[in-house]
């Protein structure tokens, strides 16, 4: 007999952060996210304080064969002028009762706090956290912070009554298998830009918290008219700037600066899955610390995070001077792959910017939706 249970107590929420490590144990590319990570994300996290979540797993007799949480996202909704819900931390089995189940407790949960328009995932908790089901793409790993499932996922979400809202695009380069059109150019585009008193710079790590409140509200402004964005809040954003400072590597984290006015801003990640894919079931003691430390310096492939540019300095050449000074770096330290991820699939100017520099369209992931 299946039965849903709302998390509520520590050991319910150990059980349902381990889930997917059991679910997963013997698929070769799945890599188990940190157990402080998540814990931190559903628990302490600012989000918390002007939003609502409701984690639930799945049962069949006293084995856990789901987990899901509904989640209300008011900043989301106020932001957009819409009264919707989403779900997210979608691991089940593969059986379409169990994934019913829970996407019915789910939303009878938001149905309950109000919402009566969509029914929204899988995001954790927005489009600025972890989002999207993997639907191209299964003969890899996730790069860092990308979500991983199983291919019959789709199935059973198609079935319980969603359709496609949007996809993401993840790119991909393998070794020097790009185009260094930018990269040749990036001195003359530098001096282009030297004229209209805009320079690139690495973001500078000792005055970091002032960087961070300046690179806020660029992240904010070049993002506001994707789908689903939701600005983060001042805390939200410190939150996130300074988790990422712990694993950036100063050489991928640029900014576009006019006369002190940060203007854009670049950020590749050291791809540290290629570590923590040895990580057991996400867990930094008694070893997983060590195994960090020690490979960290192995890592050979990064992600590109994020690059915007806000309104009225697009197409002066800012894009361009950024993926060159990327490129140039990914060359001097001799790495071996690249993703860039992600991107909205409608999102032209940048998609065939990518395209320009021999980005390979490899994995997508799609965000699906239904009435309430």
């Amino acid at each position: 007999m299946k039965k849903i249970v709302p998390v509520n107590s520590k050991k319910d929420l150990t059980a349902f952060i381990d889930f997917p490590h059991d679910l997963y144990k013997h698929d070769p590319n799945y890599v188990p996210e940190l157990f402080i990570a998540q814990k931190n994300l559903l628990t302490t996290h600012p989000f918390h304080k002007h939003n609502s979540l409701q984690a639930f797993l799945a049962y069949d007799g006293d084995k856990i064969v789901g987990r899901i949480a509904a989640i209300l996202n008011n900043s989301h909704n106020g932001f957009n002028k819409v009264n919707d819900g989403f779900w997210g931390f979608f691991d089940c089995i593969n059986d379409q009762e169990t994934a019913d189940l829970l996407f019915n407790t789910a939303a009878q949960w938001l149905k309950d706090k109000g919402v009566d328009q969509k029914f929204i995932g899988p995001v954790n908790f927005s489009t600025n956290e972890a989002c999207g089901l993997l639907i191209e793409g299964f003969d890899s790993p996730p790069f860092l912070m990308m979500t991983y499932n199983a291919p019959y996922y789709a199935e059973l979400i198609e079935k319980a009554g969603f359709s496609k809202q949007i996809d993401l695009i993840a790119w991909h380069w393998d070794g020097d298998g790009y185009d260094d059109k930018s990269l040749r150019l990036l001195d003359a585009l530098q001096e282009r830009l030297k004229r209209n008193n805009i320079i690139i710079r690495k973001v500078n790590l000792k005055k970091f918290k002032e960087e961070a409140a300046k690179l806020r509200g660029v992240y904010n402004s070049a993002w506001d008219k994707n789908s689903g964005f939701v600005p983060l809040s001042d805390e939200e954003f410190d939150y996130l700037a300074k988790d990422l400072k712990l694993i950036l590597d100063p050489d991928f984290a640029l900014v576009a600066e006019q006369e002190g006015k940060i203007v854009g801003f670049g950020l590749a990640l050291p791809n540290f899955n290629e570590v923590l894919h040895k990580v057991k079931r996400g867990r930094l003691l008694p070893t997983g610390i060590f195994k960090i430390l020690l490979n960290k310096s192995k890592i050979q492939s990064i992600r590109i995070y994020a690059l915007g540019i806000i309104d009225g300095y697009r197409k002066m050449g800012i894009e361009a001077c950024l993926y060159g000074t990327m490129i140039k770096e990914y060359k001097r330290k001799g790495l071996k792959q690249a993703e860039a991820s992600w991107t909205l699939e409608n999102n032209t100017m940048i998609n065939e910017a990518i395209i320009a520099i021999k980005g390979n369209p490899y994995k997508k992931y799609r965000i699906y939706e239904k009435a309430i």
